[in-house]
């Protein structure tokens, strides 16, 4: 978990990669999961944080991190405590949830972060041209 960093812009780069940053010296990509899910891009904050996990890319594992709003808390997730998500109702992309975890009598959406780093385009990208 990081305060929010310098970030280094990206020429070309899809609309979610929110840019390269500096984690102790390992050049990093962040993407910004609003974009992902088709939600608008507030300014940063002081409640902006970065969170740095380690995802699959082609087969490597790679140090990514992904753009927060906010962060309540860092916890673990039991798998039995996990459902998949709704399809009907949700304006999200489902190929891009893992699943709805169930703690403490709320949910918290999972997403699927190999997945997410991997894509190559924006749903808006993907839509193309109105």
């Amino acid at each position: 978990m990081l305060d929010l960093v310098p970030i280094t812009e990206v020429p070309n780069a899809p609309d979610f990669v929110g840019g390269l940053i500096n984690v102790r010296g390992y050049v990093v990509p962040l993407a910004d999961l609003r974009v992902m899910f088709g939600m608008k891009r507030p300014e940063p904050d002081q409640d902006t944080r970065i969170v740095v996990m380690e995802v699959d890319m082609d087969g490597e594992p790679t140090i990514a991190g992904i753009l927060a709003d906010k962060v309540h808390d860092v916890t673990e997730i039991e798998a039995a405590s996990i459902e998949e998500a709704p399809k009907v109702g949700m304006r999200w992309r489902p190929e891009f949830i893992e699943g709805i975890g169930k703690r403490n009598g709320g949910f918290i959406i999972i997403p699927d972060l190999n997945r997410i780093m991997q894509c190559e385009i924006s749903p808006e990208e993907e839509e193309g041209p109105s």
